[in-house]
């Protein structure tokens, strides 16, 4: 996994990337020492219960600890920091992300969601879903080994929710389903999101029927993704305050959401192609 410096407190080796629990994850061994999300013991439920599923490409939880933090193994490999790498815009990159996501939502639609735990509703579907999805997998969330996606880290933001919302949050990140001027600022070498789009559509084994859907999914779940940004500013985050300015403020916000509007029959000519 990509890591930030060697702490010298004694609290382990501080791990780079993402913003939410920014300078506060730290390996110590084999085990990731992270702030627990509020929903801790639902959530480590779910994640123990994926593999007799026939999913392994997740943290396994060790323990809550009594400082309202929680410990998971650590999953060895490469993840990918802004501005990323060539290496992790490849087709191929692309292609096993998508693969990996069905392979969780197959093995969560096994798995019971609890409904009585008080899961985030920050990036989550709003019209709820059979699945608990995972609503947050950006490059800096997905571990890679030999060039191809093997895990999903960092379920913070994990909710009920449809598949096809979680695959449409997934392509805001991966595609990425960005306007031109947007994604040079953290993907140098973007290429054409067109194709992209299918590429993800297709490595998810996602229907003909179901594609008409993806675009528009997009611009919702780009919207919560403003939504949160707002929620963040509004509590004087310094983190987020930081990266909203250098990013392009209000101005980018509004930029990508009329690119996605005025491509969204573009973008849906290109999963429809020779389907």
């Amino acid at each position: 996994m990509t890591t930030g410096r060697a702490d010298g407190g004694g609290t382990g080796e501080a791990l780079a990337g993402g913003l939410a629990n920014a300078g506060a994850v730290f390996r110590r061994g084999e085990v990731v020492d992270r702030p627990a999300p509020r929903t801790a013991a639902a959530l480590h439920a779910h994640l123990r219960a994926l593999p007799a599923r026939g999913f392994t490409g997740a943290p396994t939880p060790v323990r809550l600890t009594g400082d309202g933090r929680e410990q998971l193994t650590f999953v060895p490999g490469d993840v990918a920091l802004p501005p990323f790498p060539a290496w992790v815009m490849t087709d191929d990159a692309l292609a096993s992300v998508g693969r990996l996501l069905r392979q969780l939502h197959d093995a969560a639609a096994q798995i019971p969601v609890d409904r009585g735990a008080d899961w985030p509703r920050e990036l989550s579907d709003p019209a709820g879903g059979p699945l608990l999805c995972h609503n947050d997998i950006c490059p800096e969330n997905v571990v890679f080994r030999d060039g191809r996606a093997a895990a999903f880290i960092d379920f913070d933001l994990a909710a009920p929710g449809r598949p096809l919302w979680d695959l449409a949050m997934t392509a805001r990140y991966w595609v990425p389903t960005l306007d031109p001027t947007t994604a040079t600022t953290q993907y140098p070498t973007a290429p054409d999101p067109f194709p992209r789009l299918r590429i993800l559509a297709d490595a998810y084994g996602l229907s003909r029927e179901d594609r008409p859907a993806l675009p528009t999914l997009v611009e919702q779940t780009t919207a919560a993704g403003r939504a949160f940004v707002t929620r963040r500013l509004a509590s004087n985050d310094p983190v987020y305050t930081r990266a909203h300015a250098e990013l392009g403020g209000w101005q980018r916000w509004d930029r990508l959401q009329s690119w996605l509007t005025a491509n969204r029959d573009r973008f849906v000519a290109a999963l429809l192609a020779d389907t």
